[in-house]
């Protein structure tokens, strides 16, 4: 994986977010992890909206997408109102067609580089409580549960329960 390059996504973009997005739910699907993401819940516009309001990075090898993140300067849903010191990192997407072994934490130690890069000292995020999986992958990437967020209102659908986590990051954070 050392030939993946990192882009901001674009507006030519909006088609194939739908479709990693899309395509990472049916994988959680086919692995018996049901509440999480549903295909066909977002679509380009939420991606455009997270593009005015944030940042949406591609991770790309040779000529194809390897997977895809949003990165948030504020996450009031979920952590409230918070000072400048953290980016939120959401749907961290891995093109599983494209992206080998360790895609992923690739694009999540990008992620943290460019919070880094930024000045700001932690990288949030959030996971779906009762996905378990997910929730111990990222304490393996060196995250820490730092509290839970009940009810978070969700794009689509009723709110959920999550696990809040954080991760101190510096300006020696490799991407």
């Amino acid at each position: 994986m050392n030939d993946v390059r990192f882009r901001l996504a674009d507006d030519t973009d909006l088609a194939t977010l739908v479709r990693l997005r899309d395509d990472a739910a049916r994988w959680m699907l086919a692995r018996g992890i049901t509440d999480q993401w549903q295909p066909g819940q977002l679509d380009e516009e939420h991606f455009r909206r997270s593009m005015a309001t944030g940042e949406v990075w591609l991770a790309e090898t040779g000529d194809r997408v390897a997977g895809a993140w949003e990165l948030w300067w504020e996450d009031e849903d979920a952590w409230g109102p918070q000072p400048p010191v953290a980016g939120y990192v959401h749907r961290l997407m891995v093109d599983r067609g494209n992206a080998g072994p360790g895609t992923g934490s690739l694009l999540l130690r990008a992620a943290e580089h460019r919070v880094a890069t930024t000045g700001r000292t932690l990288v949030r995020l959030d996971c779906l409580s009762g996905n378990t999986r997910l929730n111990a992958y990222y304490l393996e990437a060196g995250y820490r549960v730092v509290g839970h967020k009940e009810g978070k209102p969700q794009p689509v659908g009723a709110p959920k329960s999550f696990t809040l986590l954080e991760k101190a990051c510096g300006r020696t954070a490799a991407a």
